[in-house]
């Protein structure tokens, strides 16, 4: 007698591939379990609050809104706000340490800047002649000489800067200020992006991610010299009724659908970004409707001049949103990306943004605003101090400067040094998660408590890394 006598017809040994066919669906279930469980997870980690609701800081807050000017392609921080007389003296001569082992492309000797320093304020900070309208106001200015970066290229900078990663999709910096704080306006975003670049990593530059999708940016698109600026399909024809009632429809479908159980945390964002939606259609056309300001307001951001009128649009309008309870303001400008010909671009767009930005800081301060808005100012990376082609700089993100003003920290002061041509920063170095940590601090946010779980771990702004850099504060 065999063996295989005493086996049942129906329990006769599987092949591999009969075993892996009808195991298949037991590892669906598995999978599908943990996805479950993580969406659990998700929503028991999601405030029940009102995502837009204003929240209260982990401390005490120095500002309540921010104001970024960002300066889209890299201006040059010798030719700005880094004075080298080195630079100046050496000009001609090669490099006299090692450039960087990566560079984005070849340079050659050093160069000196095309425009002279001069000494501004009480404090008597060196800026350039570039910036004569943003000197007058050198002492209300926290300049930071010492950022740096890791990556070369606009595209991974530009997300590092607004994500604190460049090589992961990560929550933009104003989506993870709306979700540890939200709006003081319920009717309107609590993050605006205005003139946005869909280049060097796009929509990732303003986007919530993984955060809940009422944290992402709005965009404000246009603002040309005489094109005004307009939020994307935000005029419908449909009456206001209808869209209530299309919107409580969509909410009593969802809560039906779970039967009393708790609501999906993504659905229940979108449906919430539908109602910010609804309300804006109201308050957004008036807040963006500059002919409501007087005469002398648009003269001074400089409307009247076509040089000066796109951008001085542009801080008028963060100005306007910043006072109506918007938490994050972003005004983008470029493209300050001079290979070549830097002195004739990087004059013009200096011309460009100059007279708006005094404008801003003056009507900010005039309102009474400036002790608690934060004014950013900064791009990408800096440029190198070697000259690049005939008349240029290349990418450097080994240094560069940024300042700020407003909304606690130190007036006239600066911080942090470069070498003495500035390729580099050699004290006080501000990494990009220490501009964040201290950034987020300025809000009364600690930048390791304000987390959100995804993929199975706590995320935060600054990764694993940053340092609040309380030495600008102006009460350390």
């Amino acid at each position: 007698m065999n063996f295989s006598d005493f086996i049942h017809p129906i329990r006769r040994p599987l092949s591999r591939r009969q075993l892996l066919r009808r195991c298949g669906a037991g590892f669906g279930e598995l999978a599908l379990l943990s996805l479950l469980a993580e969406n659990a997870a998700v929503r028991a980690s999601t405030p029940s609050r009102s995502p837009l609701r204003s929240a209260s800081p982990h401390s005490r807050a120095r500002a309540k809104r921010i104001i970024f000017l960002f300066m889209h392609g890299g201006p040059s921080h010798v030719d700005t706000f880094d004075y080298k007389p080195k630079l100046i003296s050496d000009s001609g001569k090669p490099l006299p340490f090692a450039k960087p082992r990566i560079q984005f492309a070849k340079t050659g000797n050093l160069y000196k800047s095309p425009w002279e320093f001069r000494s501004h304020g009480q404090c008597g900070a060196k800026i350039s002649g570039l910036f004569p309208c943003v000197g007058q106001h050198a002492d209300e200015l926290c300049v930071i000489k010492s950022v740096h970066g890791t990556n070369e290229a606009h595209g991974g900078a530009l997300l590092k800067l607004h994500t604190g990663s460049d090589t992961f999709v990560r929550p933009s910096m104003g989506s993870w200020i709306s979700y540890g704080l939200g709006t003081e306006n319920q009717n309107l975003p609590s993050f605006v992006t205005l003139n946005p670049s869909y280049g060097h990593g796009g929509v990732g530059n303003w986007s919530s991610a993984f955060l809940p999708a009422s944290h992402q940016g709005t965009p404000i698109t246009g603002g040309g010299a005489t094109e005004p600026p307009s939020i994307a399909y935000l005029k419908t024809e449909t009456p206001g009724a209808t869209q209530r009632a299309q919107i409580d429809l969509l909410r009593d479908l969802e809560q039906s659908r779970f039967n009393g159980l708790e609501i999906d945390a993504a659905m229940e964002s979108r449906i919430k970004s539908f109602e910010l939606a609804f309300r804006m259609q109201n308050e957004a056309p008036e807040t963006m409707d500059i002919t409501r300001e007087s005469e002398a307001t648009r003269k001074l951001y400089g409307l009247e001049d076509p040089k000066t009128a796109a951008f001085g649009r542009l801080c008028l309008l963060a100005r306007r949103f910043s006072e109506r309870g918007v938490r994050f303001v972003q005004a983008t400008h470029g493209y300050w990306d001079q290979h070549e010909n830097l002195t004739d671009d990087h004059g013009r767009l200096a011309n460009e943004v100059d007279r708006p930005i005094a404008a801003l800081l003056t009507d900010l301060k005039t309102r009474g605003l400036l002790d608690d808005t934060l004014v950013l100012w900064g791009g990408e990376f800096g440029r190198t101090p070697t000259v690049q082609g005939k008349d240029g700089r290349d990418h450097n993100p080994h240094a560069f400067s940024m300042w700020l003003a407003g909304g606690g920290v130190k007036r006239g002061f600066s911080y942090g040094v470069t070498d003495e041509y500035g390729f580099y920063c050699v004290d006080q170095k501000v990494h990009v998660h220490d501009l964040h940590a201290t950034i987020l601090a300025l809000m009364g946010i600690d930048h390791e408590e304000l987390t959100f779980r995804h993929a199975g771990r706590d995320f935060r702004l600054t990764d694993v890394e940053g340092r609040v850099v309380r030495e600008i504060f102006a009460d350390a």
